[in-house]
């Protein structure tokens, strides 16, 4: 069953929801940010530093991200997921042709034609909730960096949209920062994902650092899990730190935040590397202190970041 309070919002705003008059812009902007303020994530979602204009529009994006997160995996049941994830599909296309009528798309269509962002990232991003229903392992890594094609990068490119500074180079970059983003949250929920029946660890590399299935389902911390998760870990630095170039290329109001971005994936990274590779015993988390203080460096020097040297 799904968690009260989401069973609630779907009962109220849902597919089946007694019909009611459109929101108004107004209501729909105070839902997306009570939304995106309820929810716990490692870093802010819509960094206070960002200025105005901009703040409310990434509460927007995010509430349409965590609608869609939570209709893949609050419901328990893959067909319902589906069948939801059908029609939030087909509420986006309606928001496109200007016939909005749940919250977070009257909210969304304001951003949509302000920044002029076409539907392809949206959409991308429910091939991957679509993907979680069907595929619970990857063979490869390739396979894995082609299911971060569409859960992490749209994030990235829709960055870009609001900063008004969309191109084909910063969006390669933006892709490396969210693949890296991607992978470091992977590794860090290795236990959390096995417990929802998923191993995004691609099974070729397991094979080759010696760690079975049997191993996963006994939560098992050995040499093997530890070789092999030091050098995912390295991996998904190398994505991060290629994509250190963005800071200095995105407008001024958006550099610290991406520079969080960057700093915040790499002291996660760190993080699995302090308690020694072992994610099973232990979610490695990013301090409060830490927090602060990559807030701190990135504020007083975001440019400084892209220093590819400099260890977090």
């Amino acid at each position: 069953m799904p968690p009260a309070s989401f069973a609630a919002e779907l009962e109220l705003y849902g597919p089946r929801a007694r019909e009611q008059k459109q929101p108004s812009r107004r209501a729909s902007r105070r839902y997306c940010r009570r939304l995106a303020r309820r929810h716990y994530e490692n870093f802010t979602v819509a960094s206070l530093l960002l200025p105005r204009r901009l703040r409310r529009h990434f509460y927007h994006v995010y509430a349409y991200c965590r609608w869609a997160d939570d209709l893949a995996d609050e419901t328990g049941d893959p067909g319902q997921s589906l069948a939801l994830l059908q029609w939030w599909e087909n509420q986006l296309y309606e928001c496109f042709k200007g016939a909005a009528r749940h919250p977070v798309f009257v909210a969304l269509a304001e951003t949509v034609e302000q920044f002029a962002i076409p539907p392809d990232p949206f959409v991308d991003l429910l091939v991957a909730f679509r993907q979680d229903q069907r595929i619970a392992r990857y063979e490869t890594f390739d396979q894995l960096l082609g299911y971060c094609r569409y859960s992490a990068n749209p994030v990235g490119r829709l960055v870009l949209y609001l900063g008004g500074c969309h191109t084909e180079e910063r969006q390669r970059l933006a892709d490396s920062i969210t693949t890296g983003l991607q992978l470091a949250n992977f590794w860090q929920d290795v236990a959390g994902d096995w417990d929802r029946g998923r191993i995004y660890l691609p099974l070729a590399d397991c094979c080759r650092f010696g760690y079975d299935e049997s191993m996963f389902a006994r939560r098992e911390f050995n040499e093997s899990f530890r070789r092999l998760l030091a050098a995912e870990v390295s991996e998904a630095e190398g994505w991060l730190r290629r994509g250190l170039p963005l800071v200095g290329m995105v407008p001024r109001e958006l550099r610290v935040d991406v520079a969080l971005f960057i700093q915040g994936g790499l002291a996660i990274l760190e993080a699995i590397r302090r308690q020694g590779f072992d994610v099973w015993s232990k979610r490695p988390v990013v301090s409060r202190f830490e927090k602060l203080r990559l807030l701190a460096k990135c504020w007083w020097r975001p440019a400084g970041t892209c220093r590819t040297e400099e260890k977090v």
